[in-house]
């Protein structure tokens, strides 16, 4: 069991379980998302995820194509998470923004997968061993 949240705190995320991969993420949304070159995720079942407070959603489709929402806290801003729309639902799986979590133990992970390959930085490298993809994580549809 793991907990976060957003940077005022008005926001809380308790994880349940375990993720079911993990991965950095360098495409455009994910940057202009963060602020950052890229982002660490945490793909968990939305099952084993529990939210408290009112994050604000903002809906939009993403480069790889898919409709997704990201869930804000509408007062410091901080990412939180998003999800994928399928058939105009959401499809289970919640990627949770890894930095939300209070415990950094959870950083020390090794990311299992790296997608939009084609956009990280020059400056760095491929983390050893994480399966590579230039477009989105195949996941089971």
């Amino acid at each position: 069991m793991a907990a976060g949240g957003c940077f005022c705190g008005k926001v809380r995320i308790q994880l349940n379980g375990q993720p079911l991969t993990t991965g950095l993420c360098y495409c455009d949304d994910c940057r202009k998302l963060t602020g950052a070159p890229f982002t660490y995720n945490l793909l968990v079942k939305t099952t084993d995820v529990n939210i408290s407070g009112n994050p604000k959603e903002v809906a939009k489709a993403a480069d790889s194509g898919n409709d997704i929402r990201n869930y804000f806290c509408p007062d410091c801003g901080t990412p939180l998470y998003g999800v994928k729309i399928k058939d105009g639902e959401p499809d289970g799986i919640i990627v949770l923004r890894s930095g939300i979590m209070d415990d950094p133990r959870l950083l020390r992970r090794k990311p299992d997968a790296e997608i939009f390959t084609d956009r990280r930085p020059p400056w760095l490298a491929p983390v050893e061993g994480a399966a590579q993809f230039s477009g989105m994580l195949p996941l089971n549809d």
